[in-house]
């Protein structure tokens, strides 16, 4: 993870530690002692892909800059079940204290990437790139996305601020595909592409003849999209959405499609189970 991405994410870290924390943990200030030290060990509890170590550090290090965080591997690797993934030594209170947020980050995160390696796996003959969406957890879409990336997936638009895609409802206020395409290209920056989602064949068309440079090919059958990509013939770049899971994404992909948009990597994947042992 950059520099300029940690600074994005001390503020999500410093809110979760405030939410969990509040005035006080109560039961870590009643039951241990202030002097006590302890080593710490991080551990899966199943196999995974590790991503967001170093959020787990961050919550640590900003409860007690003088803890010691030692991981043992770095985001993307690979662990299985009873790996130690980190050691944290220092103040006891402090490291119990910031538990459970690190705990709650990881297992996040590396569900997300290990998910998406499994639908990157499931692709790997193809030159289809398995993409993201915005289907992820309301302020932590840069945690979200990171784990993404992590797990050999890539990234879709960011907000919508930095992509343009015409979906349904702006086609139907627009006034149709092709007046909401020819608007987009004619007031867009040079730099942004302009995507346009369709439901069959013949949008498809019309997208491509009003301009479209991409187009999302909406909850289409395995055959349809095979046609898609014949009609297409490489003059957009063709985005598979809808209905995506591991049992059907292999033969999606098979059909020539340049990019497969799974939601479930953010909004289904589940947590990995990882736990701390002192």
């Amino acid at each position: 993870m950059t520099r300029l991405e940690l600074l994005a994410v001390e503020p999500i870290v410093r809110r979760a530690l405030e939410e969990d924390l509040g005035n006080g943990d109560i039961t870590t200030a009643l039951t241990v002692p202030r002097s006590a030290r302890a080593d710490a060990r991080i551990v899966s509890k199943a196999a995974g892909v590790l991503a967001g170590i170093d959020v787990a550090r961050m919550v640590f290090t900003m409860l007690d800059s003088r803890l010691t965080f030692e991981p043992h591997l770095e985001d993307g690797a690979r662990f299985e079940r009873g790996t130690v993934i980190a050691n944290v030594v220092g103040n006891a209170a402090e490291i119990l204290s910031g538990e459970r947020v690190a705990l709650n980050f990881l297992q996040r995160m590396c569900g997300i990437a290990t998910l998406t390696s499994e639908y990157v796996a499931r692709v790997s003959h193809t030159k289809a790139k398995i993409i993201d969406t915005r289907k992820t957890v309301p302020g932590l879409r840069c945690l979200d996305k990171y784990s993404v990336r992590v797990g050999g997936g890539y990234n879709h638009r960011c907000g919508l601020y930095d992509g343009i895609l015409i979906k349904d409802n702006h086609i139907t206020v627009a006034g149709g595909i092709a007046s909401a395409v020819r608007a987009a290209k004619s007031k867009a920056p040079h730099t942004l592409l302009v995507e346009v989602e369709v439901r069959n064949l013949d949008e498809l068309k019309e997208a491509i003849e009003s301009g479209a440079d991409s187009v999302l090919l909406d909850n289409m059958s395995i055959e349809m999209l095979s046609k898609a990509v014949q009609l297409a013939d490489g003059r957009v770049i063709l985005e598979a959405s809808g209905g995506i899971t591991l049992e059907n994404v292999a033969a999606i992909a098979e059909t020539g499609v340049d990019l497969i948009s799974v939601g479930a990597l953010t909004h289904s994947a589940p947590a990995i189970d990882i736990s701390m042992e002192f």
